[in-house]
């Protein structure tokens, strides 16, 4: 028998068409196993597929279960996923103005409406110092101006100018040698306060187009230097995508746009 799947492919921190990060958004029943959910990342060939489930208890927390599948593991968090998956969930119901999800590592996440867009609050994931020679050598960075490491496997390298994020040619076999790291490249932005690019190729994916949990991590790094909560990001990948940032105490606070480019079914 042939099980029929709601399928959405969402641009998330997008502003227009062919730009932020799309996201495969599959509200299911119940939990598949997860070698099927896997399987299924797998063939949407997506940097994530985000997997809902409502929660069965009325008083919980949340509204929905939620998990993220790249084609080649499933994560801790994803940011633009999330915020994906907020937009599918209060498009079909305009009488919402939020969603809480449930996850397994990140603890509760929300996605609220913000004018056209959506707010999505993460945990900040504050890096510290720490020396990473293999993965700056493999992101080709001569002379990082500092670089810092979260125990979730994010690095952030920080170099001097927009153009030196936007010129890097990383050795993606080295950097997938280092295991399964998230490897963001920051720096202060030349048309808005920050920019980064994010490479991930232990996860199968070379270049993320637009990575919310890597602004998870480098927010707080960025609003100290700054000297301020509130400022705009662009990660400056092929596709592009605008972020506006803000730390909230423990919460790190990203909003931008959804476009849906696809709805249909996925036959299991």
């Amino acid at each position: 028998m042939t099980t029929r799947i709601p399928f959405a492919q969402i641009d998330a921190f997008a502003d227009r068409h062919f730009t932020g990060n799309p996201a495969a958004v599959m509200p299911l029943d119940t939990w598949l196993a997860d070698d099927v959910l896997q399987a299924i990342a797998e063939e949407n060939n997506l940097s994530e597929t985000a997997f809902l489930v409502r929660c069965a208890d009325e008083d919980a927390a949340a509204d929905y279960e939620l998990r993220w599948f790249t084609p080649g593991a499933e994560v801790a968090l994803c940011g633009h996923a999330t915020l994906a998956s907020g937009h599918y969930v209060l498009r079909h119901d305009p009488a919402r103005d939020g969603v809480r999800f449930r996850t397994r590592q990140a603890g509760i996440l929300e996605v609220a409406r913000a004018g056209d867009g959506y707010a999505l609050a993460l945990p900040a994931w504050a890096p510290q110092p720490k020396a990473l020679p293999g993965i700056v050598a493999a992101l080709g960075v001569a002379s990082p101006v500092a670089t810092l490491w979260h125990e979730r496997g994010y690095a952030l390298v920080i170099v001097r100018t927009e153009a030196e994020v936007r010129a890097l040619a990383p050795d993606l076999r080295a950097l997938a040698r280092e295991g399964q790291v998230v490897a963001v490249v920051s720096a202060r932005g030349e048309e808005t306060d920050i920019v980064s690019r994010v490479f991930t190729p232990a996860y199968n994916i070379d270049e993320d187009p637009v990575t919310g949990s890597a602004h998870a991590v480098c927010v707080p790094y960025w609003a100290q230097v700054l000297g301020r909560d509130e400022f705009s990001a662009f990660q400056a990948s092929k596709r592009g995508g605008r972020l506006l940032c803000r730390l909230a105490g423990d919460t790190v606070v990203l909003t931008g746009t959804c476009i849906t480019v696809i709805e249909g079914q996925f036959f299991l």
